[in-house]
């Protein structure tokens, strides 16, 4: 056997077992397989896993962007009118967030942890100054006082709306942005702590929570179940809340936003606990987008998310008392806000009944500035961009008593929104594509053992088609030169026709030469 026989039988040895190896590691997903389990293993809140440092404290900048809704025509609007505001700002802040007293619990199963948040100003980031901008908006601890007394006895409202007319106290008021965000010496609550110390004469939208956490919380580590990987066990001691009126609106169910488990699929639904909600919300797959360029699913939440019990009876249990019940887009969160006629939306409204955004003139809800979404990277389940976006609003309506509200029609009056917003910052961003491009190429190592049989199919191909060649071609010149033209003359046609089916077909001893007929 000569060494282009046996380099074509070798090629062929090597081409079949790679063939045959590769596609039954394609069918059978060996190496995907072993790249999940190994995910599921190394994606854990425990001290050896490499997103436990990340997760305790978060490397991308989180900004705080506040605007408010500055109301223009608030006499107008007390005397019957329809109210009309001018959104302002963004005022900026820097949050961090990092976890402290972080405790271990139950054999690693279970991880304890505060979550204080505080923050800084960001002027080049702000289209104003906080502490010089004047607001206009509405009087929250007054319409909270008026909203407690309007269970009272009409006398005794009567008799406070005159004190309160007094002290010059008013359904609007003006304030700095800095003062109604942080905080400041309400007249009216003074009074009130005069008579009872354990209510705050301060008030402010952010007061008392700049270095405070939300409250004390204890995640699953995900190491019994890659699945429940962040997830809340419980929050302020509380495996589930009370002031909701049904046990599943009361469930608080997934993370708290800031991980989810690994390989996520795009028919899944996220779950994340908003304490500042005060409930759980589910966020949909709605596209693919790129970041940076690392390839996420954008998750948002559904419309049925805050649709009326009329159009989403799952959403009953958040009507207290029972059977009180707001429209689409919007929740009431008194019963978590110490009875404050507080309302929660998307910003402008968006999702909600246009009634509410009709109310009020200077609304324009659009899906770009005012929904709510979240990038995750599905491999990871890490989030790489974020931006969540609520908005603070306050019942106003008439109270029997109180006379400046007499000419009110009932309204859900918008006070502020918030933008809050991260991404994935350059240098975990690089890191991320590059482990992403090392799993990209261990998963399709089989795909790439199939390429090379298959190229190797086609360089044996060649050898074989080469090698017909180069024997027919040495046949031919063994021949004597007489004969072969004694044979191929037109005068002999059958002898040509005849050497050429044996040269094909026959495996002749060189040198031999065919017998003309």
């Amino acid at each position: 056997m000569t060494r282009r026989s046996c380099a074509i039988y070798a090629t062929g040895i090597v081409c079949a077992h790679l063939l045959i190896v590769g596609i039954a590691l394609v069918v059978a997903q060996v190496f995907q397989t072993m790249i999940d389990s190994r995910l599921k293993k190394e994606i854990t809140l425990t001290e050896k896993s490499q997103v436990f440092e990340a997760w305790k404290n978060p490397p991308p900048p989180v900004y705080m962007e506040y605007y408010f809704f500055n109301v223009t025509n608030p006499e107008e609007f007390l005397a019957g009118g329809k109210a009309s505001v001018k959104q302002i700002g963004p005022y900026t802040y820097r949050e961090y967030r990092p976890r402290e007293n972080v405790t271990f619990l139950d054999n690693g199963t279970k991880i304890y942890a505060l979550n204080p948040k505080s923050f800084v100003f960001v002027p080049e980031k702000s289209a104003g100054n906080p502490e010089v901008d004047m607001l206009t908006t509405v009087n929250i601890p007054f319409v909270a006082v008026m909203n407690e007394l309007n269970s009272y006895a009409f006398l005794l409202r009567t008799v406070v709306s005159m004190f309160v007319k007094s002290w010059g106290v008013n359904i609007f008021l003006k304030r700095t942005v800095h003062e109604f965000l942080w905080g400041f010496k309400d007249p009216l609550l003074s009074k009130i702590h005069a008579l009872k110390p354990d209510v705050d004469e301060y008030f402010g939208l952010m007061w008392k929570k700049n270095g405070t956490h939300e409250g004390e919380f204890v995640f699953y580590t995900g190491e019994e179940n890659y699945l429940d990987y962040g997830k809340i066990y419980t929050w302020n001691n509380m495996s589930e809340m009370s002031w909701w009126s049904s046990n599943q609106s009361n469930m608080i169910n997934g993370t708290d936003g800031a991980v989810f488990h690994p390989l996520i699929s795009r028919n899944e639904l996220l779950y994340i606990f908003a304490a500042d909600l005060c409930r759980s919300i589910h966020l949909a797959y709605v596209e693919d987008v790129d970041v940076k360029g690392i390839q996420a699913y954008r998750f948002a939440p559904p419309e049925d998310v805050l649709m009326s019990p009329k159009d989403n009876p799952t959403n009953e249990g958040f009507c207290v008392p029972a059977g009180d019940c707001l429209g689409t887009g919007v929740l009431k969160v008194s019963v978590c806000r110490e009875g404050a006629p507080i309302v929660v939306s998307f910003p402008h409204f968006y999702q909600a009944d246009p009634k509410y955004i009709n109310a009020i003139d200077g609304l324009n809800p659009n899906k770009e500035e005012h929904e709510t979404y979240l990038d995750v990277q599905p491999t990871t389940g890490v989030p790489i961009r974020a931006c969540k976006r609520a908005q603070l609003n306050v019942i106003l309506k008439r109270v029997p008593g109180f006379p400046m509200t007499r000419f009110l029609n009932e309204t859900i009056f918008p006070i502020m929104f918030v933008n809050e917003t991260a991404t994935i910052d350059d240098h975990s961003a690089s890191q991320m594509r590059t482990m992403l491009l090392i799993l990209t190429l261990v998963s399709n190592f089989p795909l790439l053992i199939v390429a090379m049989g298959v190229i190797l199919l086609l360089v044996l191909v060649v050898l074989f088609c080469r090698n017909r060649q180069k024997k027919f071609s040495l046949r031919l010149s063994t021949l004597p030169n007489q004969s072969a033209l004694h044979c191929f003359s037109p005068q002999n046609v059958q002898c040509m026709f005849t050497y050429l089916l044996l040269t094909r077909l026959v495996d002749l001893t060189p040198g031999e030469q065919p017998h003309c007929l």
